[in-house]
């Protein structure tokens, strides 16, 4: 154990990483083993993913993002780390709650038509930014919904807070990220990131991560937030790790269903 804990001192991973200053916010023993693995080498993250992991139908795409590891360069050389832990596909076209339904080329919307792989900021409630990243099909794309912080936690912390009111209570670690909006804000993806390639981008890319979910922990339910959307609304297109704490809304009937 003490080989271990020289290995892990020998990176540059924040106390917060496995230990969180918060004390009542430390991950359970399973995340901060496969924490400390990730980041001694036992169970590295291999190179990013390129053009053929985006490259894949928009439902297979959101699947496959569960487990990967979102990572941000900032201008100063820190890299944040999260797991991407939940997900909604937006098919386009037919799929009454895309932005590109019927169809429908914007401004706005460009980058859902542009080659899979590129990223998709768009902003809600005129002060938010949410990040998509565009599949294969006409105007198709998978909304991040929420993330598992790795590395940097105190830095995504600092970030956050720059956008909270000064009295603001102090955030867990698995409110850091555990939101579409609240993940963008995390990691400073901001709408110049709009168009640009997550295969190719120096700023911001997609690894392949310590651990995949299984299809046993993998559940299927509804969007948030498409009430507008007709028979679209109760489409089981959200797709997250069931059991981790840091997804954003937990559905038990969809947990249920899942498990039978």
């Amino acid at each position: 154990m003490s080989g271990q804990k020289r290995k892990l001192d020998s990176v540059s991973v924040e106390a917060t990483t496995v230990k969180s200053s918060h004390a009542q916010d430390s991950p359970p023993a399973k995340t901060a083993a496969l924490i400390s693995r990730y980041f001694t080498g036992e169970e590295k993250s291999g190179p990013r993913l390129g053009e053929d992991f985006f490259n894949q139908p928009c439902i297979s795409l959101a699947k496959a993002f569960l487990g990967k590891v979102l990572v941000r360069r900032l201008p100063d050389g820190t890299e944040l780390r999260g797991r991407v832990v939940e997900v909604e596909a937006y098919l386009g076209g037919e799929d009454k709650a895309s932005h590109s339904s019927g169809g429908k080329r914007t401004e706005r919307n460009t980058a859902m038509f542009m080659k899979p792989g590129t990223i998709y900021v768009y902003q809600i409630y005129g002060i938010y930014l949410c990040m998509n990243i565009s599949s294969q099909g006409e105007g198709a794309a998978v909304l991040l919904r929420s993330l598992e912080p790795l590395q940097s936690l105190e830095a995504m912390r600092e970030l956050r807070s720059a956008r909270r009111k000064e009295n603001a209570r102090p955030l867990k670690d698995k409110e850091l990220c555990n939101g579409p909006s609240k993940l963008c804000q995390a990691l400073d993806i901001q709408r110049g990131f709009d168009r640009r390639d997550l295969s190719s981008d120096h700023e911001v890319w997609l690894e392949q991560g310590p651990e995949s979910p299984t299809p046993e922990t993998m559940v299927s339910a509804p969007r948030i937030g498409i009430n507008y959307a007709g028979e679209w609304v109760s489409k089981p297109l959200r797709f997250y790790i069931q059991g981790n704490s840091c997804v954003s809304v937990v559905d038990k009937a969809a947990e249920r269903a899942s498990s039978t």
